[in-house]
């Protein structure tokens, strides 16, 4: 008798979804945002049929997420503030 190794089955970490056809969603919308707001998953369907998720909008503080990005990647030129003698005359800083 011969024994198959197999691969373990894929384990996907299930949600509870909502299902609300879409004539209850146009009547609730606004209630429907508030549990969305509150992380529930609800999907709207048309003749029992998916066909649009209502979830909540992760925000982000897009300073944080840019701060520090660049870092290790810029270097600056020991003489970045000396201006150039030809452009300083070209100016009148001199």
């Amino acid at each position: 008798m011969r024994v198959r190794a197999t691969r373990p089955a894929r384990v996907r970490k299930l949600r509870a979804v909502t299902l609300v056809g879409m004539q209850e969603a146009k009547a609730k919308l606004s209630q429907l945002v508030e549990r969305a707001q509150a992380g529930e998953d609800i999907v709207i369907a048309r003749n029992g049929t998916p066909v649009a998720r209502l979830v909540p909008v992760i925000r982000t503080n897009r300073l944080a997420a840019v701060h520090g990005a660049l870092r290790g990647r810029v270097h600056l030129a020991e003489d970045f503030d000396e201006l150039p003698g030809d452009i300083a005359d070209a100016f009148g800083a001199r």
